[in-house]
């Protein structure tokens, strides 16, 4: 069935959502602050991981780094672009809706929640390769993992940050479900340069949702977003 695989990573986002709601309010402050810098710790180690291999090369037993220039022109100028369309403010209004449409007026950091949780589980390699695959083929195997890891991250998150994190099951079931319905319109632009790129650049971006998370508003990711299709289009020039 196409689109199994995004009704499968939502429908998982949702319960571990809701297992984190449910255990969050039996958790001290304490212990919720210690779960949420040990989920950005480890966002951000998956960051680093991510955005090493895709920079670094070991040949004849020497490690060699590349890809500077590409991370370099796809952040300045994906942030440019993000920073004229102002997408951060966009992804805020539709988070103070939710706010108000779900009756959570009086939680102060749904909101943040909310866009914190969505940019987490949205930005990543898996979420596109994983949309075309089972919009190809019907394959839903990566987008069943990557619901998995979600479900722990959006746990974890809910139980600390509060149920804004659950409506990150949103903007994945709208991003991942329309590339599943282009799929064979998107599935020729995804070379492997442009996969390697995309992984490479949206490491960097987890890498900042993790520091984000220690440090709130360091960064803003939603208007970082376009570079990494700086990054995928800068696989068809360079």
């Amino acid at each position: 069935m196409i689109g199994l695989g995004t009704l499968i990573d939502v429908t998982l986002i949702l319960l571990g959502g809701f297992a984190g709601l449910a255990f969050g309010r039996f958790i001290s402050e304490r212990i919720q602050d210690t779960l949420l810098k040990a989920t950005a710790v480890a966002i951000i180690f998956i960051g680093i991981s991510g955005t090493m291999s895709g920079m670094l090369t070991v040949s004849g037993g020497e490690i060699s780094a590349g890809g500077s220039a590409l991370v370099v022109v796809s952040l300045a100028l994906g942030s440019l672009i993000g920073e004229i369309l102002d997408l951060e403010r966009q992804i805020d209004r539709f988070g103070e809706w939710l706010k108000y449409a779900t009756g959570s007026s009086g939680d102060s950091e749904f909101v943040d929640a909310f866009v914190t949780a969505s940019l987490s589980v949205a930005i990543g390699a898996m979420s596109i390769v994983g949309a075309i695959q089972d919009g190809m083929t019907g394959d839903f195997s990566t987008l069943a993992v990557k619901g998995a890891i979600d479900a722990l991250l959006v746990c974890t998150m809910t139980a600390s940050m509060g149920k804004g994190c659950i409506f990150a099951a949103i903007p994945v079931l709208v991003f991942q479900g329309a590339l599943t319905l282009l799929a064979s319109f998107l599935q020729p632009l995804m070379t492997a340069a442009a996969l390697a790129n995309l992984s490479t650049v949206g490491s960097i971006l987890i890498f900042c949702i993790g520091v984000n998370l220690i440090w709130p508003r360091t960064f803003r990711v939603a208007n970082m977003l376009p570079a990494v299709v700086v990054a995928m289009a800068a696989a068809f020039v360079m």
